[in-house]
């Protein structure tokens, strides 16, 4: 049956090559296929898993007018049946958390995954731009977050304008379908189809299908005061659940080194999702996160030194189903979100360099020391995360003869510090694991 799905799937990329003159009559057809191998090494006798997907996404865009284009793109995940995901660790009694994320990871048993993510009408002008529908968007706490097999893509109405120093966005959404899952959902049924943790009194959270939230308000904000300084600034209004503020100036001390500064304010809103305390959402009045970056560029490569301060007065707290969080302590495979009184300091190092005649290489060495609260504290955290060190290397290839595919290789380590509870919950899938990607992507 997956054999059947792939064909069906793929169907459009044969005749495509047979019928280009067609397709440019058309508009343009593009896409990607992306085969994705991912595994998990836990800690003794913690089970290990491993996944193999294959699928991508067809894009056909059309110009109706000048000015007037409409897009349509269906995403897809094949299983490829390298183990049986559903089958739990013996130990803890839980499935893995990252491999279950290349499927429908409310279905696994579902072997294929459509999704019609993208169906819009773009109207652009010189400066200006509105779409309709569904789309993909990137922002610092809603983007698609590119690391499994289908991304999150959101439904609603979008608004762009972009100068050489000024550039505004507006956008209002209704709906969204988080990656890893196979719908698109209501702003408050996609809070929760991702694991929810623990609540701020030591039980089970219990805000999936019980948070009310009709729409989000996207407002962005970037200026260039200067050659040297620039400011992007966000509100993020999530109704009747929160609200976040997020400042980043820029300064650009030389040209070799950019001094970076990020704070992310945010309040409750309404009743915090739920007017029922234990099935509430965001439940505090607020939190806020300090951080600071300061990087230097030179021939040898790029590098740069992170810290993030979540304050203890709250846990910073957004859907882990929207996307990544955009800090600049983040590191693939791992999160800050769901902690207060947290420390993360972080060095980057990004270097571009010749393998082979025809094979370049940019590599991306990530070394972050993590500084979390008691996992037994649920106030302070909420997914029972000890300390622990975080070290990925990401390797990105660009094969010069094959310049539509772009493989790329993530080996990550997370080692646990100090003193753990004796208790596997607090190791399996977090902490004294290894982690491995491999990816090949072709793009057309």
């Amino acid at each position: 049956m997956r054999l059947v799905y792939l064909f069906i799937f793929c169907l459009p990329i044969f005749s495509m090559a047979q019928d280009t003159v067609a397709v440019k009559k058309k508009g343009t057809l593009s896409g990607q296929w992306r085969t994705y191998y991912m595994m998990t090494s836990n800690k003794g006798e913690l089970k290990d898993f491993n996944a193999l997907a294959t699928g991508g996404k067809l894009k056909y865009q059309y110009n109706l007018l000048e000015n007037l284009e409409v897009g349509v793109a269906l995403y897809n995940a094949t299983n490829l049946g390298l183990q049986d995901l559903t089958i739990p660790d013996a130990t803890t009694g839980r499935i893995s958390r990252y491999e279950e994320g290349l499927f429908d990871r409310l279905d696994l048993e579902n072997d294929a995954v459509f999704l019609l993510g993208e169906l819009y009408a773009k109207y652009h002008l010189a400066q200006h731009s509105f779409t309709l529908g569904r789309m993909k968007i990137n922002t610092p706490l809603i983007n698609p977050e590119d690391g499994r097999m289908i991304p999150t893509l959101v439904q609603g109405f979008w608004y762009n304008f972009n100068e050489e120093k000024t550039k505004f966005q507006l956008g209002v959404l209704n709906e969204i379908a988080p990656r890893s899952t196979g719908e698109f959902y209501g702003i408050g049924e996609s809070i929760g189809t991702y694991p929810v943790g623990r609540n701020i009194y030591g039980n089970a959270s219990a805000y999936a299908d019980n948070t009310e939230s009709d729409y989000v308000l996207m407002a962005n904000a970037e200026f260039k005061l200067s050659k040297e300084f620039s400011v992007k600034l966000w509100n993020q209004y999530v109704d009747n659940v929160f609200n976040s503020i997020y400042i980043k100036p820029k300064l650009e001390l030389s040209k070799s080194i950019i001094l970076e500064g990020e704070w992310l304010h945010q309040n409750k809103l309404g009743d915090g999702g739920s007017s029922i305390d234990s099935l509430r959402y965001y439940n505090q009045n607020s939190s806020d996160i300090l951080g600071l970056k300061i990087a230097y560029k030179s021939k040898a490569g790029l590098v740069s030194l992170s810290y993030n301060r979540i304050l203890p007065h709250g846990q910073f707290i957004s859907p882990r189903e929207w996307g990544r969080e955009d800090l600049f302590s983040f590191q693939k495979r791992e999160r800050s979100e769901g902690s207060a009184d947290n420390h993360a300091l972080v060095l980057n190092y990004k270097k571009n360099f010749t393998l082979l005649k025809d094979l370049n290489l940019m590599s991306i060495l990530s070394i972050g020391k993590h500084w979390k609260p008691d996992p037994t504290n649920a106030t302070l955290n909420k997914y029972a995360m000890p300390d622990y060190t975080h070290i990925n290397l990401d390797i990105f290839f660009n094969i010069k003869k094959l310049k539509r595919i772009r493989p790329e290789l993530l080996l990550t380590s997370k080692i646990g510090n100090g003193d753990i509870p004796n208790n596997p919950n607090f190791y399996f899938n977090k902490v004294d694991m290894f982690h491995l990607d491999v990816i090949l992507n072709y793009n057309w």
